[in-house]
């Protein structure tokens, strides 16, 4: 599998099963159509600090920490992809949302552990149900992703 942050996950794999040592936040789809709703879900999902904002600056401020989850790999996984975000009337949103989300896994790589003392390195992974939909929207934002087998 190529290094990428975006995974996309074909319905026969389980990703408890494909994620077995990793620490798995799911946001459904279906429930996640605007990104209110998706702050909401993923808030619940990474157990957010109750000053989470339920917003762009507050979420990337909460990624770019996670030193309350244990686990050092965490994944993201957004199940029904095809209805994610389907009501938010700006593209322009889901696309810094995307870079959002691409730019804090990034920034995970580089974490200098020696540096930053109270911070331990995580690795964080964005999976998506793989969908028309959803490859069409990371194709069109020229986002890179890979399938996980």
């Amino acid at each position: 599998m190529k290094s990428t942050h975006f995974l996309l996950i074909d319905a026969q794999t389980n990703p408890s099963t494909a994620f077995a040592d990793w620490y798995i936040a799911t946001v459904d789809g279906t429930q996640a159509t605007s990104l209110k709703a998706f702050y909401e879900q993923l808030g619940r999902a990474l157990d957010f600090p109750d000053y989470f904002g339920f917003n762009l600056d507050s979420l990337d401020e909460l990624l770019n920490d996670l030193q309350w989850i244990d686990e050092e790999k965490i994944v993201i996984f957004i199940q029904n992809s095809g209805d994610w975000l389907l009501h938010e009337k700006s593209d322009g949103k889901l696309g810094t949302l995307l870079d959002l989300l691409e730019a804090s896994a990034e920034d995970w790589k580089w974490l200098d552990e020696d540096q930053e003392e109270d911070f331990s390195k995580k690795e964080l992974r964005i999976l998506f149900d793989d969908s028309s939909r959803i490859r069409a929207i990371l194709e069109e934002q020229e986002i890179p992703f890979s399938l996980v087998q």
